[in-house]
């Protein structure tokens, strides 16, 4: 034996490394509520809520990226749905809220010879976003562009933000 390896066997230059797994979605779960029920999850330091994109990629769901335009007379809400057509959507409204819902479900099918091949997909969503004001639904329009739905509610009262000075 060399010099190096006696080193070795005595310990000098061994360094203990720590194993590492990757966790399973029921761990992952596990950590999730432990960090809810924490005894100090009310604490925004403290706690560290999922991002959407991380509920997103865990739970699979694809909610559309939603804006609300605060205009003098009127609401504008666009919520960008890209993949679905105008059928497969339903909206429904209160006066203070808006619902996205969509469901959508295609199939491929493809046969050469011996080769075939099938492809089932479906998704759905739904989505519900408050409105910053009281709104008449009943006079709302909408319309829907290459996957961007529009729609467009009058206020109720015209509503006028006051500025305070600092």
């Amino acid at each position: 034996m060399n010099e190096k390896t006696k080193e070795v066997e005595k310990g000098k230059d061994v360094k203990k490394s720590e194993s590492r797994h990757s966790l399973t979605s029921f761990e992952d779960m596990d950590q999730l509520f432990d960090e809810f029920l924490s005894r100090n999850w009310l604490s925004p330091v403290h706690f560290n809520w999922p991002t959407k994109r991380l509920l997103r990629s865990t739970l699979g769901t694809k909610l559309p990226n939603v804006d609300i335009i605060d205009r003098d007379k009127e609401i504008l809400v666009k919520a960008e749905i890209p993949g679905y057509d105008k059928n497969d959507l339903k909206v429904s409204m209160t006066d203070k809220t808006v619902t996205i819902k969509g469901d959508t479900s295609k199939e491929e099918k493809e046969e050469k010879g011996d080769y075939f091949r099938r492809e089932i997909t479906k998704g759905s969503f739904s989505r519900i976003v408050s409105l910053p004001c009281e709104v008449d639904y009943e006079k709302a329009k909408s319309s829907f562009n290459n996957g961007v739905l529009e729609l467009t509610v009058p206020k109720t009262k015209p509503v006028k933000q006051h500025e305070i000075k600092i």
